[in-house]
Formats: structure tokens, C-alpha cells, sequence
């Protein structure tokens, strides 16, 4: 009796065309990430979120540091277009001949629960430590500023109708503070909030053509994922601000924002989403002024002296 073979179906309708950089690679995979297998799509989360674990360590180490099989990154690899894994380990070589310091990203994730506190007890050295995962979280903003699609977002918050933001547990308070500021710079947004329970309720009156701000981080939250998934079926465009094109808020969206606060003890800073949040509103203030609408007097918006955001 013959055995049947399994054939991998990320590879059968042929191989993708093969990223030249880091940003290409990582756009590749947004979009033809439902052609991998769900390992090869873990292999490709990792090596994206540790592109210096992949460019210095064998497929050996680099499996055993992410628990994840060196069969998945090899067949990885094959499925985005690469002759094979050796030859994908050359593309994250590549920016490590440009600058010798370990990327940001690297950077918080030593942040991850594991940075130390002399005394948990003294409040002082509690806020030190905070400090220092927030200026990383900053830092690492601040590197990655050029590589996100900034005034795409502003254009789709410019141009929405109405923007409806919803930003649950954690990201709650950046959702608050996004929507505040939206108002302040003269465009009309709506939080959602889910009070009293009602937050499928509070997102219908979304009409087709709004644009929905989804925020969300690991833990994502499940009432967060519904209302994209129900404005998405209304119609309602999405940006999503989350830590991974591979988040569930970012599936489907239109735009998606990376962003990637550091993590102390089980808490997360929030320093860098909600700088991305404030960005978002003083750039949108600046793109109205430099475009006024046709008919509008020169007093139709705000001073931006005077907003208080």
C-alpha cells in the first residue's frame, strides 16, 4: 500500500516572488500570510520580531530559542520564494553591515518581564525601572518612525466621515485620549466603549465609508475583535494600531501601525502608543490647515495654540 503524500498547500500554486529587504519581506508576509501553515506562520512572527536572532544563530539555535521547529523555517523560507533558509538568513544580514548595535526591537524585548528591581518594595526604584523601559519603547518609536505609513493613516482619518475609536482594557486610555484629541483638532470621532454592555449596540451607528480606529495589544481583546469584524462587514474602513501585523485587529484592516511599548513585570508601557496617538492627532491638525475645505473661512479651525491636546 502506497502512502500519500502531503503536499504543503502555501507551496502548490507556487512559490511567492522573493523579498529584496526587511520591509519588503515583512510586507510580504501581511499579505500572503493565509498561504502558510500556521508553524510556518509562528516561524515567520518570530524571525520578523527577532531579526537579529535569525541573522547571527544556525536554524538549531534559532529553533530552540522559539520552540519552534528548524523544519518550519526551512520550508518557511521555500514557501516566500528563497532557495532555502540560508538563503533567507543573508536578507536579515544584510542591515547588521549597516549598524552594529542590535535594532530596538531587540531591545525591549530584554524588557520582558525580566528587568530587575533592587527593591520591588521602594517606589522610587520601581519608577526608575519604568523609566527606563519607557525611553525604550521611545527610542525604539523613534527608529522605526520612517518605516510607518504615517500619512496614509492621517489621510484616512482626514477623509473618514465620522471615526469611530475603540481601545478596550489596556488601550483604553489611548483610545480615550485619541478620541479627545480627534475632536479637538475639529474632526469628529466617537469612542466606543462598551458601557453598560452595549458595545455592539454603540458601534452600529457606523455607516459605511467611517473609519474605525482599532487598538489592541497582546492580550488582545475579544470585544475589540467583534466590533472589527462587525464594521468590516458594514462597510467601515479599519486602522488598526497593534504591536504585529499578525495581530488579529490587523487581519482584513486597511492600514495597520506597529508599535511596540516595553514590558516591566507584567505591566506595559504606554508611552509609545500614545505618542503614536498624539502624532496621529497634530499631524491631522496640520494636514487640515495646509488643506481647507472648499467654502471654509480661514477661523473654520481651530488655533492650534489653543486645542489643549
Amino acid at each position: 500500500m502506497t502512502k500519500a503524500i502531503q503536499t504543503n498547500p502555501a507551496l502548490s500554486t507556487g512559490r511567492l516572488k522573493k523579498a529584496a529587504t526587511l520591509e519588503e519581506l515583512r510586507e510580504l508576509v501581511s499579505r500572503e500570510g493565509e498561504r502558510l501553515t500556521p508553524r510556518m506562520r509562528d516561524a515567520a512572527r518570530y524571525a520578523l520580531d527577532h531579526p537579529n536572532d535569525v541573522a547571527l544563530n544556525p536554524v538549531a539555535t534559532l529553533a530552540t530559542a522559539s520552540k519552534i521547529a528548524p523544519a518550519a523555517f526551512i520550508r518557511l523560507a521555500q514557501a516566500l520564494g528563497f532557495e532555502g533558509y540560508s538563503e533567507l538568513k543573508r536578507l536579515f544580514r544584510e542591515p547588521l553591515q549597516l549598524a552594529a548595535k542590535p535594532t530596538f526591537r531587540e531591545r525591549i524585548r530584554h524588557f520582558g518581564g525580566d528587568q530587575p528591581i533592587e527593591d520591588p518594595d521602594d517606589p522610587v526604584a520601581v519608577l526608575q525601572a519604568f523609566s527606563q523601559a519607557n525611553i525604550v519603547s521611545l527610542e525604539h518609536l523613534r527608529a522605526d518612525a520612517a518605516s510607518l505609513p504615517l500619512k496614509q493613516a492621517i489621510a484616512l482619518i482626514r477623509d473618514a466621515p465620522m471615526v469611530h475609536v475603540i481601545g478596550l482594557r489596556r488601550s483604553y486610555a489611548v483610545a480615550a485620549y485619541l478620541a479627545y484629541a480627534l475632536n479637538r483638532v475639529g474632526r469628529p470621532s466617537v469612542q466606543i466603549t462598551g458601557l453598560g454592555g452595549a458595545i455592539g449596540e454603540q458601534a452600529s451607528i457606523a455607516r459605511p465609508g467611517d473609519l474605525l480606529i482599532a487598538i489592541s495589544f497582546p492580550p488582545y481583546s475579544a470585544d475589540t475583535l467583534r466590533v472589527c469584524e462587525q464594521l468590516q462587514a458594514c462597510g467601515v474602513k479599519r486602522l488598526a494600531i497593534t504591536n504585529t501585523i499578525f495581530s488579529p485587529i490587523a487581519k482584513d484592516a486597511d492600514l495597520v501601525l506597529e508599535v511596540n511599548d516595553a514590558e516591566l513585570l507584567g505591566f506595559r508601557s504606554l508611552c509609545a502608543a500614545m505618542s503614536l496617538a498624539q502624532t496621529l492627532a497634530m499631524g491631522l491638525a496640520f494636514s487640515k490647515r495646509r488643506r481647507p475645505r472648499q467654502g471654509a473661512s480661514k477661523n473654520a479651525e481651530p488655533d492650534l495654540e489653543d486645542v489643549d491636546c
